[in-house]
């Protein structure tokens, strides 16, 4: 009989073996695409198109990646009766003829706005233009709304200021009678985890996150110890400066309702690999959306690897839900140039009766780690009273069966004797297998290494779980 499984990845992870806005969305975090980091205001209708003609054929939209979202710079003011218009240079076929070419793909087309005056570059917001703009998207075909903060007026300060501003956003939504995606970006101002979850599918907890490790910048000038109120959150911040945030309130979010740390960097430099893999895991493991933003028509072998594995997609999108937690942090003697060394362990279960672990190692040395039965099971009963304590756990690394570069780089030049469907030669087609959502809702077993990596060890009653971790998160 099969003992139950923790998974495990990396920075080591393992696994051990609706939303009050009721628009039936994003009742697992929502995956896709944003054009900010790469193209910030060089957006137009052939970025978008080349884009999602390449997530269908590299096989991202077989892994459940559906929304394809322009950011900032689509517009070009108003016209005369109030309505927003469309920069007519860079969508010379109209924004409605993208999403129908969008929709025709199988994907979903998202836009983006502020709930200010104006955008954070400078075009028009939709504060007090909330319905028409809202009617505007929707008669255009629009699945997504990604909702600024920028030039609001001084509209906040409390809750209830950033509440009914964006709320009337939400309303406007909702009055359409089409079904958008509601994606509050506030950075965390006032505590969007404390309101947000009742008007919007998910909300920004931080300022914007950059392609950093761990660095202090002036431009992100909050910390951890003041970001439950931080009042600047601002820019650049690290992978460390965001996650260290988010660990606080991960009991905020739940279906239709998430913790947003902000888009991917994946791909996009500043990172080794090492720092990708545990970013993409991280993301992962606290239910984060996993929007990502590289230039997918110069995607390269390793980056396809990191944002199509389907282990750590199927932690993204497990029917539980269940934002993993840390349960211990310490800090440690090795620190880089710009960041302080320490290591840390989340954990949190997943369907089946499995569990997660996720141990990281954000130091400058590879070091051993572990974590007693007794620590991930904590919450479960503390002092060694929970029952999972008694059982023995296989042991799953979910990043063992990591696509080769070979295998990838077959997919990007179009070479695999798979076919494009595919996620590689290992034969992994979603679509075949009756579509992510179905193939994601049901248990994995220890007999799918796509979904469970690779069993490589096992832990006996009262056992300790141990992995050596590279520098910056990833097992060896």
């Amino acid at each position: 009989m099969r003992t139950t499984a923790l998974h495990l990845w990396g920075p080591a992870l393992f696994a051990l073996g609706s939303s009050a806005l009721k628009n039936g969305l994003a009742l697992k975090p929502q995956l896709g695409w944003n054009t900010w980091n790469s193209f910030a205001c060089d957006l137009n209708e052939t970025v978008i198109l080349d884009t999602a003609e390449r997530i269908v054929s590299l096989g991202f939209k077989d892994l459940g990646y559906e929304y394809v979202i322009l950011d900032d710079c689509w517009s070009a003011g108003r016209n005369e009766s109030g309505y927003l218009v469309y920069d007519e240079a860079k969508f010379p076929n109209g924004i409605s003829h993208v999403a129908d070419k969008v929709h025709d793909m199988g994907l979903k087309i998202g836009i983006y706005s502020s709930a200010g005056t104006m955008t954070c570059g400078h075009y028009e917001g939709s504060l007090r233009h909330e319905e028409k703009d809202a009617a505007l998207w929707a008669s255009w075909g629009i699945d997504y709304l990604k909702y600024d903060n920028c030039y609001n007026e001084g509209e906040e300060g409390t809750p209830k200021l950033s509440f009914d501003r964006y709320n009337a956003m939400g309303k406007a939504l909702n009055k359409t009678g089409r079904p958008i995606l509601y994606a509050i970006c506030n950075w965390g101002v006032d505590g969007p985890w404390n309101f947000a979850p009742t008007i919007a599918n998910s909300w920004r907890t931080s300022g914007d996150l950059s392609n950093v490790w761990d660095r202090d910048d002036v431009n992100c000038p909050c910390t951890e110890t003041d970001g439950l109120d931080c009042k600047l959150p601002g820019y650049h911040c690290s992978i460390m400066n965001v996650l260290n945030m988010a660990a606080y309130y991960p009991s905020k979010a739940f279906e239709g309702a998430w913790n947003d740390l902000d888009m991917l960097q994946v791909g996009n430099g500043g990172l080794t690999d090492d720092e990708s893999i545990a970013h993409f895991s991280l993301w992962a493991a606290v239910k984060s959306p996993l929007l990502m933003t590289n230039v997918m028509t110069k995607i390269d072998a390793k980056t396809l690897s990191i944002l199509q594995n389907p282990a750590v997609l199927a932690v993204s999108q497990d029917p539980l839900g269940s934002v993993a937690i840390r349960r211990w942090r310490y800090y440690v003697d090795d620190t880089d140039e710009f960041g302080k060394g320490e290591i840390q362990m989340y954990t949190g279960p997943l369907s089946g009766g499995d569990q997660l672990v996720v141990l990281l190692n954000a130091g400058s040395k590879p070091r051993e780690m572990n974590a007693t039965l007794v620590d991930i099971f904590w919450a479960d009963g503390p002092d060694g009273t929970a029952s999972e304590i008694q059982k023995s756990w296989d042991i799953y690394d979910l990043w063992a069966n990591r696509m080769s570069d070979d295998d990838a780089w077959a997919i990007i030049n179009g070479t695999s004797s798979q076919g494009a469907s595919m996620n590689g030669p290992t034969g992994y087609n979603l679509s075949a297998m009756g579509g992510f959502e179905k193939v994601y809702s049901e248990t994995p077993t220890s007999s799918s290494k796509m979904l469970m990596g690779s069993k490589v060890g096992s832990v006996n009653p009262s056992g300790t779980v141990k992995a050596h971790v590279r520098p910056h998160g990833v097992p060896c």
